[in-house]
């Protein structure tokens, strides 16, 4: 695909970016500011690129699909874990509005100071990416309307339930499959899963 218009027309024809917020969010973060400049002639093809150390910036099909799943609303705060270039945390918080703020963990340093970097150039005010700590699974204590995760866990992780706000919702991919968790308002859980993806795997040290 030529341009960002023409990828956004493929995934809304796709039926996979179908909110008026997340279609706004790609038109205002262009994927091209988030990848390396090597490879712009392939910013807008649907596929995973690299952005060194092993990692990837997914493929835009499914980062529809899990933003969509996600349901960012305005004025959420959102945790964004494994930020990598910084895409997912510039499109949510173009979705959440000045009002939201989402806050991105990375445990590559590197990929840290390349997120930053992607989010000035993207002009995001209202978003922040920090060093996560080994061994550390979001932020323990703090509570979200929404969590993301853009790597495969093993084995679903718990931990992140006790981060979610009551009718928060979670998205994370475990193995294979893409998972969506609702924490409900008597503390039980809505799962959702979607098989048949691929992902790089959750780094925790």
């Amino acid at each position: 695909m030529s341009g960002n218009e023409e990828l956004i027309n493929h995934l809304v024809a796709a039926g996979v970016l179908r909110s008026p917020s997340l279609i706004n969010a790609f038109h205002v973060c262009d994927r091209i500011l988030f990848i390396p400049e090597e490879l712009y002639s392939y910013a807008y093809e649907d596929r995973p690129l690299p952005i060194g150390k092993a990692q990837t910036i997914s493929q835009p099909y499914t980062v529809a699909i899990m933003l969509e799943l996600l349901h960012p609303r305005i004025g959420d705060t959102i945790l964004d874990i494994g930020s990598g270039s910084g895409w997912t945390t510039a499109l949510l918080a173009t979705a959440v509005g000045p009002e939201g703020f989402v806050e991105g963990v990375e445990i590559i340093p590197h990929l840290v100071e390349y997120g930053r970097e992607s989010l000035q150039k993207a002009k995001i005010h209202n978003a922040a990416i920090t060093l996560s700590p080994p061994s550390v699974l979001g932020k323990p204590g703090k509570l979200y309307d929404r969590i993301l995760v853009s790597a495969s866990a093993s084995e679903m992780p718990c931990t992140l339930f006790n981060q979610l706000k009551v009718g928060g919702i979670l998205v994370i991919p475990v193995k294979n499959s893409i998972w969506r968790i609702t924490k409900n308002e008597e503390g039980t859980l809505t799962r959702y899963e979607l098989p048949g993806f691929r992902f790089v795997p959750l780094i925790l040290s």
